[in-house]
């Protein structure tokens, strides 16, 4: 069986085009050594289906019963990694394929190297369909639901090796250049089929890659050559629209620089982006605005839950100008009534979470206001989900949820189904402790619905999490969508 799959698993590569067909006795030879086989006979696999995942799993079962491996979903995911490698070519003919598809249109790019990336399985594709994704809709538009699947959980024994592990600052983090073609560790994701597309972001060497648990279409990551810190600044601007100035069909934003706030490895300068339109994007500007010196940018304060500025121009340099106004009066802002402080004991609090877009011939750039002050009644943030809303969501709100897409915990899809059966029985959900954090959120909507059934029963519990996440956009907007609050923002531009 372990030539067969061999040979499967080189088909694949051939017929995918990771693999050129002169390479295919090449490719084979590679993986014979990392199986310590020094014989091979050729199989026929004429008429069988070249399924990668059953394909992989054939492999690691075998490589298991060698013990060449752990059987362990971290010690496979290292494994099938270095087979998968075989398959690719080098970083530099990637780079090669993706700036001559580039010479057609950056659109054929981009979608060469976003396939690329799925093909060699460094999105596995058969993870993410597992992802439960839905739309609700809300009072702001169609908000996105995701459950995240896509990512394994760690078992014990991944789990002791890792702590076991000696301790390790190379690569520095999952975001560095230098995880190109690394095999990986217990405490290390395996990078070996992993491509990184160079640019040049305000002047300094800049990664173009996807994200391997892609939220939405086509989710990248553009981050800095160097092992620097996240900072929002006038040249974070800068960055955000030479990367839309290269892919105007694509987004791309900035967690914020804060704690609470940032949501993200806050410890390398990187932002998201993508080919996806999120609700934030297609919300309407609900009160135009006039910024003294300004005049010809148009902008705006968004109907959205969280407190967005919308700045929109032809030229990006107005907008990056009108930007940085507004961050450096932001970063000073103090409004007691509204209970914004810039700073206290010297911690600095407010930043800004910014998203630049190409609409037309026109740019856009929407500007998130954020703060991270903590007190007693709320030690996670102000700003944060509330505390009745971390059955669903206790986790920061970053970039991805501000524009409209929950990143939900995987614990939630075996809660949800468990909910589920014990709404339908009539049991006592506070009796079983795996769903008890849900009680209270299931009595308040209960009397709502008239007849739950085995089949809404679901339909229902997904729109009722959608409710919850609108609520917890609404925790983290500093001006709370209401008449007050919109008058408290308006005294905010007022000072711009």
């Amino acid at each position: 069986m372990l030539y067969k799959n061999i040979k499967k698993l080189v088909e694949y590569g051939v017929q995918t085009g990771l693999t050129p067909e002169c390479e295919r006795t090449y490719t084979t030879n590679l993986l014979l050594e990392i199986f310590k086989e020094d014989d091979y006979e050729d199989v026929s696999i004429e008429g069988e289906e070249l399924d990668l995942e059953q394909i992989l799993k054939a492999l690691l079962d075998e490589a298991v019963a060698r013990g060449l491996v752990e059987d362990s979903v971290v010690f496979r995911d290292l494994f099938d990694t270095k087979l998968m490698n075989c398959l690719l070519p080098r970083p530099a003919q990637v780079q090669k394929t993706f700036w001559e598809e580039y010479e057609k249109s950056p659109e054929a790019a981009t979608e060469f190297f976003y396939r690329f990336s799925q093909d060699s399985d460094y999105i596995r594709r058969y993870r993410v369909k597992k992802d439960m994704k839905w739309k609700v809709d809300s009072p702001y538009g169609e908000i996105d639901i995701t459950i995240n699947l896509s990512k394994p959980e760690k078992d014990p024994k991944a789990i002791a090796a890792a702590g076991a592990a000696k301790a390790s600052s190379y690569p520095k983090c999952q975001l560095c250049m230098e995880n190109e073609g690394y095999a990986g560790r217990a405490n290390h994701p395996a990078r070996e089929t992993h491509r990184i597309i160079p640019i040049t972001i305000n002047d300094s060497r800049w990664g173009f890659q996807y994200s391997p648990y892609v939220y939405y279409n086509e989710h990248c990551i553009v981050f800095n050559g160097q092992h620097v810190p996240m900072k929002i600044d006038r040249a974070a601007f800068v960055k955000l629209f030479d990367f839309v100035k290269q892919f105007p069909h694509y987004f791309l934003g900035s967690n914020a620089d804060l704690p609470i706030v940032g949501g993200s490895i806050l410890s390398h300068d990187h932002f998201q982006g993508g080919n996806y339109t999120f609700a934030m994007a297609k919300a309407p500007i609900e009160i135009p605005v006039t910024i003294p010196g300004y005049e010809d940018v148009e902008a705006g304060i968004v109907k959205w839950p969280l407190s967005v500025l919308r700045i929109r121009h032809a030229d990006e340099k107005r907008l990056i100008d009108l930007a940085d106004h507004v961050l450096q009066a932001w970063r000073g802002y103090t409004d007691e009534d509204a209970f914004i402080y810039a700073e206290t004991d010297g911690t600095p609090h407010n930043t800004i979470t910014p998203i630049a877009r190409k609409k037309g011939d026109m740019y856009e750039l929407d500007l998130t206001l954020r703060n991270n002050i903590t007190t007693e009644e709320h030690p996670l943030g102000v700003y944060h989900p509330h505390a009745q809303y971390h059955n669903i969501k206790k986790e920061n709100i970053g970039l991805i949820e501000v524009m409209g897409l929950a990143v939900l915990p995987s614990r939630l899809k075996e809660e949800l189904e468990i909910l589920a059966d014990y709404i339908v029985e009539g049991k006592d959900i506070r009796s079983n402790e795996k769903i008890a954090k849900h009680a209270d959120w299931t009595d308040s909507f209960l009397p709502k619905y008239d007849s739950i059934t085995k089949d809404n029963v679901m339909d229902i519990l997904k729109e009722e999490t959608g409710i919850v996440f609108t609520h917890v956009l609404e925790d983290a907007g500093v001006y709370k969508y209401t008449e007050e609050g919109r008058r408290a923002f308006m005294r905010f531009i007022e000072t711009l």
